[in-house]
């Protein structure tokens, strides 16, 4: 069970990548920080990246953005797989080839632009949005690793959004939270204006319903999509659309020995495993 959502981790078909080479380069995160340990959970990755996506799905830009010019409806599980291998390159990958991969990124978002429902005009590139949608990236997989892993400090929780920067500044949200008193300030300034939509409830209805994990666990991932509502800040958890929607009693205790189990599994040559091999065939050739 654990194996198959640690496949979810695995480079995306089409988008092969060794994140071993070359060797000694490093990454843009520092390799004893806390996000190589927060993304090397695939149970809180899972968990986190849905908390993410309901905050950003609750900002109307962003989810017109989102929405209007995404494959997710169509393909869930190829889009995941391809926003999953963008965030582990982010984490793990070579610094290089990391910057080449957020420079086409930029580009792409150069194209998309166009109007919220109300008329509202929006711009993929926008600080403003991106901004929010690195915030709460950061916040979601630091919170379900604190949540359902193992409890991290107030100095490990900042230090998430410090080593973060790097990428925010490459990808244009220059004003993304350096810490998480900043994140905590850009969420109260934002709340007013968050909303539910039809949209927030499409998303919920396709990560409980898509074949993203064999129907056989498809009960589990409908539990880790309610442990993502569970960690979801108010006012957004209470939203109509997740109202209620949160973990049922005596689940937390479920999400937490998956999460921990996992953190217990040998990895396979996944990309944390493989990045740990490239900085240390650097140290070996020395």
């Amino acid at each position: 069970m654990l194996d198959t959502i640690q496949d979810l981790m695995r480079t995306p078909p089409g988008m092969a990548f060794d994140f071993s080479q070359p060797a000694g380069e490093p990454a843009l995160t520092p390799a004893d920080g806390v996000s190589w340990r927060i993304f090397a959970n695939p149970v809180a990755l899972f968990i986190g990246g849905v908390t993410a996506v309901l905050l950003e799905l609750a900002e109307p830009s962003v989810r017109s953005g989102v929405w209007d010019h995404s494959s997710f409806q169509r393909d869930p599980l190829t889009r995941l797989r391809r926003t999953g291998f963008a965030a582990m390159m982010t984490v793990y990958g070579p610094r290089t080839a990391t910057e080449q991969l957020i420079a086409r990124v930029v580009r792409m978002h150069g194209h998309v632009e166009g109007n919220t429902p109300d008329g509202v005009p929006y711009q993929a590139n926008d600080p403003r949005l991106l901004d929010w949608v690195h915030a709460t990236a950061t916040f979601g997989f630091t919170e379900a690793y604190h949540a359902y892993v193992h409890a991290l400090s107030a100095r490990e929780k900042d230090a998430a959004f410090i080593e973060g920067q790097p990428s925010a500044g490459l990808y244009g949200a220059t004003g993304a939270p350096r810490d998480w008193a900043g994140w905590e300030a850009l969420f109260a300034t934002t709340a007013p204006g968050l909303e539910g939509s039809t949209i927030l409830a499409d998303f919920m209805r396709i990560m409980s319903g898509a074949a993203i994990l064999p129907a056989p666990l498809r009960p589990l991932q409908r539990l880790l999509v309610r442990a993502a509502v569970e960690i979801t800040p108010e006012p957004v958890r209470s939203l109509p659309q997740l109202r209620g929607q949160g973990l049922r009693f005596g689940e937390a205790t479920i999400v937490r020995t998956l999460a921990r189990g996992a953190a217990l599994l040998p990895l396979g040559d996944t990309p944390p495993v493989q990045a740990a091999r490239r900085l240390a065939s650097a140290g070996r050739r020395a």
